[in-house]
């Protein structure tokens, strides 16, 4: 019997004992933790109430809300939706992340709620940024997930994993951003498609967790079911330290003689900074070849890049200096605890300094009702992971790492980063 791979490892850890669990076989999943965001959250409570009536959920401790899109509410509807949720869940005595505490997925790994071989399911579209700790995240739909909340797990199909080995270092000025937009140039928008991804190779390895975040956040846009990171020393370590006293983890790692459906070589040697143009994050060429094309905005921020080192990296770039004339520069900390760092480290006033709107936590960047949308030819770059046509308006958005950002902002228009 050939080995196991690492999702193949989580799910046989996580379905009835003797299930087989094999690419293509269907199994029942238990959930360690389900969640539904603002988004979407009031249609998961409608959902329960009108198949389970006012009956308890699985487990009230391992059920949440987190409020990480339009917080606080700038429009009404998301006001309602918002309240729904918050009556629903005193109702039922489960857990709400409001709109003070900042991305479900970001706070999931701060609050030990994801750690490394756990399961962990909610209705965000990039919820398969857990494996950037070695967990199982999925986004789901409103049915699914009211039904994950009555029963505790759900069914699976059992996905076929290929094999990423990124070879050579990388190399100032790039980034793991940088490293995850030649990722993403290598495997387009369906090269993962229906897969999971494991990552292995010497820069895959030295990567902190934020830079974990900021690769594995990419894998959606690659089609990829998730994209799982072997979890590094450093990665358990500060899982322990987040995680419920009391609460085992174990780490998976697939076996020598797993089976995989393709391998494919990423060789960043000699990597230079790279930028996602419109109208895909796979449209994505060296900084260089687009140099010189005036810019309107900047936005630093998102489930990709919005941990206290991008916003630290930016503000070494622009300490002292001041963004150029005629560009809006915005700013949203993943979380409370980026804000809290930020607002201890002195950052956020190099930022405020430098002329940078900096907002409370949240997601940002992405959709209707967020910092960092764009009017009509309007040119953004952006630390965000999508630039789809009118996804964060009907500008043009180029996607790139903080520090190409940041010179960006300084000079006004697409420029190379220096080291």
């Amino acid at each position: 019997m050939a080995g196991q791979t690492i999702i193949e490892k989580i799910f046989q850890a996580h379905s009835p004992k003797g299930t087989p669990v094999t690419p293509g076989s269907i199994i029942w999943l238990d959930l360690d933790v389900r969640t539904a965001r603002d988004f979407a959250g009031a249609n998961v409570v409608q959902n329960y109430r009108t198949h389970y009536g006012n009956s308890p959920v699985a487990d009230k401790d391992k059920t949440f809300f987190t409020f990480d899109l339009v917080v606080p509410p700038s429009n009404i509807p998301y006001a309602n939706n918002q309240q729904i949720c918050r009556i629903w869940a005193r109702e039922q005595g489960v857990g709400v992340y409001d709109v003070d505490a900042g991305i479900g997925s970001h706070v999931a790994i701060e609050d030990g709620l994801a750690y490394p071989g756990s399961t962990f399911v909610g209705t965000d579209s990039h919820l398969n940024i857990l494996g950037a700790v070695g967990a199982f995240g999925q986004g789901m739909g409103d049915q699914d997930i009211a039904f994950t909340f009555k029963a505790g797990k759900s069914w699976f199909e059992v996905p076929p994993t290929m094999k990423v080995i990124v070879t050579g270092q990388i190399e100032p000025p790039c980034t793991a951003r940088d490293l995850t937009l030649a990722v993403m140039r290598r495997l387009g928008s369906n090269g993962a498609l229906g897969r999971v991804v494991e990552f292995y190779g010497p820069a895959i390895e030295t990567l902190n967790l934020p830079g974990r975040i900021t690769l594995a956040s990419q894998v959606t846009e690659m089609g990829g079911i998730i994209g799982l990171i072997p979890p590094s020393d450093e990665v358990l370590a500060y899982a322990r330290e987040r995680v419920e006293v009391g609460t085992e983890i174990h780490p998976y790692y697939a076996d020598p003689d797993a089976e995989y459906v393709e391998t494919v070589e990423v060789d960043i040697t000699g990597l230079e900074p790279l930028i996602a143009c419109p109208p895909s994050p796979a449209n994505v060429v060296p900084v260089r070849e687009v140099t010189g094309r005036r810019i309107d905005s900047v936005f630093l921020g998102s489930c990709t890049n919005g941990r206290f080192e991008d916003f630290a990296a930016v503000a070494e770039v622009v300490k002292g200096k001041r963004i150029a004339p005629g560009v809006m520069a915005t700013a949203v900390p993943a979380t409370r605890e980026v804000y809290q760092q930020m607002l201890r480290s002195g950052v956020l006033e190099t930022l405020f300094e430098a002329g940078f709107i900096v907002s409370n936590p949240g997601c940002g960047g992405c959709a209707s009702g967020h910092l960092g949308m764009t009017g009509h030819e309007q040119v953004n770059i952006s630390t965000s992971n999508r630039n789809y046509p009118g996804k964060q308006g009907p500008g043009d958005t180029y996607l790139a790492s903080p520090l190409t950002a940041a010179w960006c902002a300084l000079k006004g228009e697409i420029t190379v980063p220096k080291a």
